[in-house]
């Protein structure tokens, strides 16, 4: 059990990165909590009843463009954006933007 004196309160999950990249050892023992991370590559709103139409083979349009970035999530937190990449047929994320907090959903 850590004393309550020595918690730092972050409230999110990329300030306990920099403040960890910035040599505070206090923060080792938080490297190994999981966090949630998903990546959106878009959005769609549709009724009900076209939902239950949906059938394999059919295309959901969603609201980005081919090559817009797909926006990238730490524990429901927008924090990031990124590319779409493909590495040995397994998809990825190439980092293009860490958004700074006060632009952070």
């Amino acid at each position: 059990m850590v004393p309550v004196a020595f918690l730092e309160e972050f409230d999110d999950p990329a300030d306990v990165a920099a403040a960890a990249m910035s040599g505070n050892a206090d923060l080792q023992a938080v490297f190994d909590v999981p966090v949630k991370v998903h990546a959106v590559l878009g959005r769609s709103k549709m009724l009900i009843g076209d939902l239950l139409k949906l059938k394999a083979g059919m295309v959901v349009e969603l609201d980005r463009r081919v090559g817009e970035p797909v926006d990238i999530f730490v524990n429901d937190r927008l924090i990031a954006r990124g590319e779409v990449v493909l590495i040995d047929n397994m998809l990825g994320i190439t980092l293009t933007e860490i958004l700074q907090q006060e632009n952070r959903a």
